[in-house]
């Protein structure tokens, strides 16, 4: 029996927290490649397929709601205007709504879409739902593709 099983630490424990901290970060606005990570832990069949699509869509929706707090902060401290490509995020998520928020997996522009929204102040009950039905989809093509 090695330290590990002694200690009361599987191995399975770290790729799990491994894969909801590659979430998490790339959810938020620093990039990650938790499709990677993911799909790595996939191959590798030592974590049953619920506990890594869950790992990962809590993780990523988590980001996500991280993103639409910052949206929110920001939006008291700077005011109501934006420039660039965030107020390109803001249009869409103005024309769109919270169902937007389905798309947050989206490369480059589903990050925006999460601060744009909680710089509208929109409902955050309903976009962490459209968020974590997006992000879900995601990962469950992702499984499907690679599980």
């Amino acid at each position: 029996m090695g330290y590990e099983m002694m200690a009361g630490f599987d191995s399975g424990d770290a790729s799990l927290g491994g894969l909801f901290f590659s979430a998490f970060v790339s959810a938020t606005l620093a990039p990650g490649g938790s499709e990677a990570v993911l799909a790595y832990l996939l191959s590798r069949h030592e974590i049953a397929v619920p506990w890594l699509l869950g790992a990962a869509t809590l993780g990523n929706v988590l980001g996500a709601s991280t993103t639409w707090g910052l949206g929110f902060l920001a939006a008291r401290r700077v005011g109501a205007t934006l420039s660039g490509k965030h107020a390109k995020a803001l249009e869409s998520a103005r024309r769109w709504g919270v169902p937007l928020l389905l798309f947050s997996w989206l490369p480059l522009v589903g990050d925006g879409f999460c601060f744009a929204a909680g710089w509208l102040r929109m409902s955050f009950p309903a976009s962490v739902a459209a968020i974590a039905v997006g992000k879900f989809a995601r990962y469950g093509v992702i499984v499907f593709l690679f599980g």
